[in-house]
């Protein structure tokens, strides 16, 4: 995977690079011409969104960080996935010395409606890291995959139904507080949002974005209705 700095996809999108190797093209029409222009009128304007969202935000989510996690890494930093045809995506994980990580892809930075919403998603990204919810997913994954696996090993299968038994232990104890943490999120980071100066409610609009996975048992994800209310009640609360 390459990732792309948040600095240089702002440096990208206004660079015009020309040849003279060899002749430029003609155009084939003005139609397409105009195309190509608003296409990169439209990027320029996404990545300075992006930018200033970054700038904007992420001093806020430290401080938060900082308040609620006073033992975590909360340097936080911020990268662009640039591999294209992707979709729309943003995630938080950490490398390798646990500094906290919030990637966006570039599918997601152009489907956003305003920076309300980028706000948002990028509050809810950075709270999922100052409440631990990484470390808690894999700490419910463990458990669950020790549980099936000895459940399976008393039953007497054999060592590949053990195995079999471990991975999928890990997975439903992965999920089992995983709709929980969304909304421990959600509400978390309308805080960040709003400390940002952004409009969380406005900015959670981006649900309409994504599938309503409903309240399907052992989902990932808690339904968009909820997750709205939850958006509401806490900016009511503010």
């Amino acid at each position: 995977m390459r990732w792309l700095l948040v600095l240089a996809l702002a440096v990208l999108a206004a660079c015009d690079v020309t040849t003279t190797t060899t002749p430029a093209p003609r155009p084939q029409s003005t139609t397409s011409q105009l195309s190509e222009q608003e296409a990169r009128s439209r990027a320029g304007i996404a990545a300075r969104q992006f930018v200033s969202v970054v700038e904007t935000v992420e001093p806020v989510a430290e401080q938060e960080c900082r308040r609620r996690a006073p033992g975590a890494n909360c340097d936080f930093q911020i990268v662009v996935d640039d591999r294209m045809g992707q979709p729309p995506n943003a995630f938080q994980t950490v490398d390798r010395s646990g500094r906290p990580i919030l990637a966006f892809n570039l599918a997601l930075i152009a489907s956003v409606e305003n920076a309300d919403e980028l706000a948002f998603v990028m509050g809810h990204e950075a709270a999922h890291h100052v409440l631990g919810h990484l470390g808690r997913t894999q700490q419910n994954a463990a458990v669950g995959a020790v549980i099936l696996s000895g459940l399976a090993a008393l039953g007497g299968a054999d060592a590949a139904a053990v195995q079999s038994a471990e991975q999928i232990g890990a997975s439903l104890g992965a999920r089992t507080y995983s709709k929980d943490f969304e909304l421990e999120a959600d509400r978390l980071g309308t805080i960040i949002t709003a400390r940002s100066g952004f409009n969380p409610v406005r900015g959670a609009q981006f649900f309409n974005k994504i599938p309503d996975p409903g309240n399907r048992f052992l989902g990932s994800h808690p339904p968009n209705a909820s997750r709205m209310d939850i958006v509401r009640r806490t900016a009511a609360g503010l």
